[in-house]
């Protein structure tokens, strides 16, 4: 019997989510003979794994010590997503004046309610990752405990010991906090607890302007925290395009964050119920003062505990070395998702477990650096990228010719009130390879799909301006990006003979 897994607060949603994803009585099985695969981590690389394995008929073992579903199901993706849904509700609700909703001066935000909907989703949704799911419907091995590999074809958990012809190693990564003076007895919040919170903090500092650091920070501006968001660089998403963080940048200052870019915190005190955060810029330097403080920057890979080196496998602080195929320094191990993936996104932990499946079982060669990986910040509006920047194709010796559609100019857009963006396209000069895209848009994450699957499958952007696109939609932006290629072929001497041709045509 496994020890019962804490979650916070004790409420009947959470009880739900704890009996799907650790149950209290689970018993570990006894194990028999020699495993095709043994998955030690049951997030999403692991799940997969195990799934798609024995589906395909393998014998399967899963090994999970914490809660199955990882970070995405119990505290990421998807309480993130239920919790910026709520926040976009009520902003929705106080900013319908423009759409002749009158009334709105009752409209406030029940924070414990919103939370409570999370909660509620999300122990609905865990029970696809459910350990009897994975037991019962797909019929592998779940061992609730930890991990440890014994040798290169071996791993115990508990006093079971289990054999195998392939491991995969998708432990993941968790919340780290910079090295701050005082922050850690001061206290803070990551990803890993803030979604126990039953009050909305009056007062939230965000340290770190990433995507989580972004998300959260408008969400709780808009459920009525005064936020300051804390940024050592001068741009928020400073890995993204600029025009699309500054237009993130003039929204979060209409939504009433406070932007504090270009800073060094230099420690952390309490005040009684208080948090002070020193704070300096150019040498200047200022307190800030708030109730709660989020942490939104830094990973660390799950590898402790591990018995790493007893199989052989080499891993250093950012995670387990694999090769382009996903194998380790031991060819019988492969990893997959945070552990050993510079893109740290739940859809690319899928692909990679996807992909581990093939080369793992099947003496498949499928190829990491092979794969186009579109990612997406989800706030408001949501800012989606996939393939290269242009720096990252001059850096290659590539001329890049850049096209941009402003939302403003969709009927759609403009309609839905949701006019303020972008769709960008980057094009191998002189072609019409798409090299890379950007959008920021309401629902950005939606449309970067299309300029995925043309990289993905090497279609140009003419390819895109063939496909007929329904209208009024937000996604013609893409059609118009094409068009916009189109028009760039037409030069003047081009235009010269077509021209000439029209005059022949009229004798």
């Amino acid at each position: 019997m496994t020890k019962t897994m804490p979650l916070y607060p004790d409420t009947e949603e959470n009880r739900v989510l704890s009996a799907n994803v650790h149950p209290q009585d689970w018993i570990n099985p006894e194990p028999s003979g020699r495993y095709n695969l043994v998955v030690v981590g049951g997030g999403t690389a692991g799940l997969v794994c195990a799934a798609g394995a024995a589906g395909l008929g393998a014998k399967v073992a899963l090994i999970e010590r914490h809660l199955l579903g990882g970070d995405c199901l119990n505290v990421g993706c998807v309480p993130s997503k239920g919790m910026i849904r709520a926040s976009r509700a009520v902003f929705d609700a106080r900013s319908s004046g423009g759409f002749g909703v009158r009334g709105l001066d009752g409209v406030y935000c029940d924070f414990a309610a919103a939370m409570e909907r999370m909660r509620r989703l999300r122990a609905g949704i865990s029970g696809h990752d459910s350990a009897r799911r994975f037991r019962d419907e797909l019929g592998v091995d779940v061992f609730l405990g930890e991990g440890k590999f014994t040798g290169a074809e071996s791993i115990e958990v508990g006093d079971r010991r289990l054999r195998f012809a392939r491991a995969a190693v998708c432990t993941g990564a968790r919340a780290a906090a910079p090295p701050i003076p005082g922050l850690a007895e001061a206290g803070y919040l990551t990803n890993e607890t803030v979604f126990s919170l039953t009050t909305l903090p009056p007062r939230l500092a965000v340290i770190g302007a990433g995507p989580i650091g972004c998300e959260l920070a408008q969400a709780f501006a808009r459920f009525g925290s005064r936020v300051t968001l804390i940024e050592r660089g001068t741009q928020i998403l400073g890995r993204e395009d600029r025009d699309a963080a500054a237009i993130l940048r003039e929204a979060f200052l209409r939504e009433g964050i406070n932007l504090e870019l270009g800073v060094k915190i230099n420690g952390v005190e309490s005040r009684g119920a208080e948090k002070l955060l020193h704070l300096e810029r150019d040498g200047f330097a200022f307190d800030l003062p708030a109730e709660s403080i989020l942490v939104g920057i830094g990973r660390a890979p799950n590898l402790e505990g591990l018995g790493l080196e007893a199989a052989g496998v080499v891993f250093d602080k950012t995670g387990v070395k694999v090769s382009d195929t996903l194998q380790t320094s031991n060819r019988r191990v492969y990893a997959a998702g945070d552990i050993c993936s510079t893109h740290k996104f739940t859809h690319m932990a899928d692909a990679q477990a996807r992909m581990l499946i093939a080369n793992a079982l099947f003496k498949g060669r499928q190829k990491n650096s092979a794969l186009t990986v579109p990612w997406c910040t989800y706030t408001d509006p949501e800012v989606a990228h996939v393939g290269m920047y242009p720096a990252d194709a001059e850096a290659q010796g590539i001329q890049v010719a850049t096209l941009t559609v402003p939302l403003a100019e969709l009927d759609r857009a403009v309609l839905d009130g949701e006019a303020e963006g972008f769709a960008r396209v980057h094009l191998k000069k002189g072609t019409d390879r798409i090299l890379g895209a950007t959008i920021v848009a309401r629902h950005a994450g939606e449309m970067i799909n299309e300029l995925s699957l043309a990289i993905s499958s090497g279609l140009g952007i003419s390819a895109i301006g063939r496909t007929i696109h329904p209208y009024p939609t937000q996604g013609e932006a893409i059609k118009k990006l094409a068009d916009a290629y189109n028009r760039s072929r037409l030069t003047p001497r081009v235009k010269t003979l077509l021209a000439a041709w029209l005059r022949w045509q009229r004798g």
